[in-house]
């Protein structure tokens, strides 16, 4: 008796069946709360932001207040000297704390302490010390020599160069860490052998240290300034924007506005910003992508 075989059609290969899997439908189901809470509190106010600053006569009238010329000369100075002093000084400490000595290791703790505080208290303790009736620092000077201190925040350029200081102070700790890490990947052999070779304490920053570094340092500096640029707190906590309004950055002049019951003006001075801060975007996106 013969046997009649018939072949089983297997589907061709590649096909995808059709339907989600549970990971996938889980997965939607955990994204789709965050993409709601993105919606809500960045799309649509930045969305409400740009239509409220719509009209071209809002930026006629914000160029034509000098407050504004005046605070993006501030913001010019603020990011230029903060970044690059604190990351020269970050750079260098990154060095100081790759000792091993136990006090070097206790002293970082007490280091990182103003990256660790909140802002509001560490920078308001720093306004009541420049007080000039009751202030800390005026009362030393009055105690050691007889003279009343100055009125350190009622001078522009004063009050701008404590909120640098203040800035600097604050964020010193984070990128010291950032960049104290990128120098413990360096291999020790490296050192080693630029010992034996003779090699000084700055041959082997410049030909090991630098080399090996300068890809985090340039990033962590485009990142900084990014951050800079939104720094609120230590202009806006410690000096108000006063006085006078001459101490403002882009990231504070729009309370001005508001507090003047002009939120076009307001939400205008926060767009006048993107020229600066989406370039600085672009190419930190782009190393990253490297």
């Amino acid at each position: 008796m013969s046997t009649i075989t018939v072949d089983q059609v297997s589907p061709p290969a590649g096909s995808a069946s059709k339907g989600l899997t549970s990971w996938e439908r889980w997965g939607m189901i955990l994204v789709i709360p965050y993409l709601l809470i993105f919606l809500v509190f960045v799309i649509y106010p930045v969305g409400y932001g740009l239509w409220l600053a719509r009209e071209p006569q809002t930026y006629v009238r914000l160029f034509a207040d000098p407050i504004f010329f005046r605070t993006v000369i501030n913001s010019v100075v603020f990011i230029i000297v903060s970044v690059n002093l604190k990351m020269i000084v970050a750079l260098f400490l990154s060095g100081f704390f790759l000792n091993t000595r136990w006090w070097v290791k206790w002293l970082s703790l007490v280091f990182i302490l103003p990256w660790a505080v909140p802002s509001i208290p560490t920078i308001l303790s720093m306004r009541f010390m420049l007080n000039p009736e009751w202030g800390v620092i005026n009362t030393l000077i009055f105690k050691l020599t007889g003279i009343d201190g100055p009125n350190w925040l009622n001078d522009p350029t004063l009050a701008l160069s404590f909120s640098m200081l203040a800035h600097i102070w604050k964020s010193l700790p984070f990128w010291t860490l950032i960049l104290l890490a990128g120098r413990m990947a360096i291999p020790a052999e490296q050192y080693e052998a630029a010992s034996v070779d003779g090699a000084s304490s700055w041959q082997k920053f410049r030909f090991i240290t630098w080399p090996s570094m300068r890809s985090l340092y340039l990033t962590s500096t485009i990142l900084s300034m990014i951050w800079t640029l939104g720094d609120f707190n230590s202009v806006y906590l410690l000096t108000g924007g006063g006085p006078a309004d001459l101490t403002h950055v882009l990231a504070t002049l729009g309370i001005r506005y508001l507090r003047l019951d002009q939120v076009d003006l307001s939400l205008a001075s926060i767009v006048v910003a993107l020229p600066l801060v989406l370039p600085l975007v672009y190419f930190m996106m782009k190393r990253l992508s490297k």
